[in-house]
């Protein structure tokens, strides 16, 4: 048996948080991707140590990192500046921001991966499922203030995937076809063996066993490499929720941003009280996460171990009454109730397969539209039939 991996816990205050987006570089004219984050980093990070703009899988991509904050406004502020500073670079060269799940037309084949050890690692070993990783997320950390409590705010999570995953979608298309999905990133990203739903583990100690094992035989070469939907993050102290799907525009990265914060926050209160955490069978869970991105909004997820059912929305608004006091206490009660809007206005999906639907079926009118709403920092109206 191998030797466990040590996984000692950062010092990271309760509730802090910290935002991660990942963008695509676009062509101003034709909305294809453009391979030219090399660029930007050259300008923004020339010895790769700007803590907030980095590389990431593709070379079409950057990722904006905001700094440790209080709440999520502070930390959505410091994204819109690092978005402005890129912005400094890609406007005169007539490239553009975006981001969704997936973009809607480029081809995979064509884009190139980023030179780093591991990056060349993970295709060295994934092959044609790793080289189609052409996806874009959101990855939201919140601090733990104690390392007994963090697997147990994850598997107390996990009855929330299929809520954040359906807020989030906004992926139906891929390869310059609609899926069916409302996130086809979220299949996607979990074929390669280190991605998808964690394991539930009881102990520390469990955790730290499997992390020896993975990495004796050679699945991963440090613990940061298994890519979870939601995983602790022992360097930081944070629970890390990567399950969402690259939102569109700042404002919805903030509603939802805010309810992972404030969920993460509101079963840790509960573990404080001595309170069971809400628990669902792993089964359940993986059924959830299918049913949310292939039916998005319209998704009858499961709701307990007895198999009871609810409509995914009708669930969604049952926790932003029961959080509304967290998301005071948090100071993101705004950005919480921005969430209201993805559920009455609905989702990024679904405004792409009305892009699509108005303008014949016309993919790069949906990418001009996404890069219209990363400008304006909201989602679009609708257009009309």
């Amino acid at each position: 048996m191998s030797s466990p991996l040590r996984l000692p816990w950062g010092t990271s205050a309760r509730s802090s948080v910290g935002l991660e987006w990942e963008l695509a570089l676009v062509d101003a004219d034709s909305g294809d991707l453009r391979q030219t984050a090399a660029t930007v980093l050259d300008v923004l990070a020339p010895d790769g140590d700007n803590p907030r703009i980095k590389a990431e899988f593709m070379r079409n991509t950057v990722e904006l990192v905001s700094g440790v904050a209080r709440t999520v406004g502070e930390a959505g502020a410091d994204l819109a500046q690092s978005m402005d500073d890129v912005r400094a670079i890609t406007d005169p060269q007539r490239v553009e921001l975006m981001c969704a799940g997936t973009h809607p037309f480029a081809s995979w084949t064509a884009q190139k991966v980023t030179q780093k050890d591991r990056y060349t690692r993970i295709i060295d070993r994934t092959q044609y499922w790793g080289r189609q990783l052409l996806i874009y997320g959101l990855h939201v950390h919140v601090g733990v203030e104690d390392r007994a409590k963090v697997l147990a705010l994850l598997r107390g999570m996990l009855p929330y995937v299929a809520h954040l995953q359906a807020l989030s979608a906004s992926s139906p298309y891929w390869g310059g076809i609609d899926t069916g999905y409302a996130s086809n990133r979220s299949l996607l990203f979990q074929q390669i063996p280190t991605a998808g739903l964690p394991y539930q583990f009881e102990t520390w100690e469990e955790l730290e066993a499997f992390a020896g094992d993975m990495i004796h035989v050679g699945v991963a070469d440090y613990f940061n490499e298994i890519h979870w939907d939601i995983r602790p993050s022992p360097g930081y102290g944070t629970l890390e929720v990567r399950v969402c799907d690259g939102p569109t525009n700042l404002a919805e990265l903030l509603s939802i941003a805010a309810l992972v914060h404030c969920l993460v926050e509101h079963l840790s209160t509960q573990l404080d009280q001595g309170r069971d955490l809400p628990n669902l069978p792993q089964w359940f869970v993986r059924e959830n996460k299918w049913r949310a991105a292939r039916y998005g909004m319209d998704a009858i997820i499961i709701l307990d171990a007895e198999g009871n059912e609810e409509l995914v929305t009708d669930a969604v608004g049952k926790l932003l009454v029961e959080l509304e006091p967290v998301a005071e206490r948090l100071g993101c009660a705004d950005e919480l109730a921005g969430v209201w809007e993805i559920v009455r206005g609905g989702a990024s999906y679904q405004r792409q397969r009305a892009v699509a639907a108005a303008n014949g079926g016309d993919l790069e009118a949906v990418v001009h539209s996404l890069v219209r709403e990363m400008r304006v920092g909201h989602p679009l109206p609708l257009p009309p039939r």
